[in-house]
């Protein structure tokens, strides 16, 4: 199978493509920047594509975005996010839409901010959708993707929870404080966060290219976790103390709208359709994933 891959050189981009060759698969790494330049498939921001760039792919990944988790939020960065997602969906499909023959499969990016903060509710993908810039910006983004499945490119949006891996700038920055000793809970600690290993988010995601799903599928571990016991997990694990808290109005202070977004959020996600499709975890349990990635166990 050829598939193309956008955000090829981001975290989980890489690893796709590593794994997709390594079962045989032909990957197109497909390369961003200015239009025209030598070396470039695509300028989304100004809507261009490189004719035949995307030619003869039998599936296509597209996972371009910027961090939500980097910088404040302000105008320009939220304009920045929304663009990075949404304006570059709707260049893809569009494109997509008039090769002959088309794909066969597209599954692109999205993430569990759809859901916005629940609270203790169990959320699937059958769940209503929530409240907030992430939700809205979330919403907006798979209305693009969604134009997929009706061009007649089988589509389907995988809502990716935070992705536990050494190289994974949100895991460093969970694990950090505990390799000072300073680790502790966010707030009370009863948030619930959706989390994945990498090797499982590759391991789902070539799953949805190779299945026949359309629309959101959850992308994240069947065994939900809260702060709490997450800090409690991290501290057996690298045999730290884990007795600090992190009060709400400091990471407010710090990092205004984003805190209460992606920090204090409380999001039990479970991945039903992805159960329901067969898909089997590596790595569902919070503890025995950490003990594997910081100590090898």
């Amino acid at each position: 199978m050829k598939v193309a891959i956008t955000g090829s050189t981001g975290l989980l981009g890489r690893a796709l493509g590593e794994r997709l060759e390594a079962r045989g698969d032909e990957a197109v790494r497909i390369a961003r920047g200015a239009a025209g330049a030598d070396g470039v498939d695509w300028a989304p921001a100004e809507g261009w594509v490189r004719e035949g760039a995307f030619a003869g792919c039998d599936a296509v990944l597209h996972l371009s975005g910027a961090s939500v988790g980097e910088g404040r939020w302000t105008d320009a960065r939220k304009a920045e996010l929304r663009s990075s997602r949404i304006d570059t969906t709707r260049v893809l499909v569009e494109h997509l839409a008039g090769l002959d023959p088309k794909p066969r499969r597209l599954v692109v990016a999205s993430a569990v901010g759809f859901y916005g903060d629940r609270g203790d509710e169990t959320v699937t993908e059958q769940s209503a959708r929530g409240e907030g810039f992430l939700a809205d910006m979330t919403v907006d983004w798979e209305a693009e993707s969604e134009k997929g499945n009706a061009a007649g490119i089988p589509t389907a949006m995988a809502r990716y929870g935070v992705v536990f891996a050494n190289d994974a700038a949100a895991f460093k920055r969970l694990t950090l404080p505990f390799r000072f000793g300073a680790g502790g809970r966010l707030g009370s600690g009863r948030q619930w966060m959706p989390w994945i290993t990498l090797d499982d988010a590759v391991a789902a995601t070539t799953h949805l290219l190779d299945s026949d799903t359309t629309g959101p599928v959850n992308v994240v571990a069947p065994v939900t976790i809260t702060n709490a016991d997450l800090t409690r997990a991290l501290g057996r694990v690298m045999r730290r103390p884990a007795f600090m808290m992190v009060p709400r109005f400091a990471m407010r202070l710090a990092l205004g709208e984003l805190a209460d977004a992606l920090l204090f959020a409380s999001l039990r996600v479970v991945p039903e359709r992805l159960a329901a499709d067969g898909f089997e975890f590596s790595q569902p349990e919070a503890e025995g994933a950490l003990r594997s990635l910081l100590r090898g166990d």
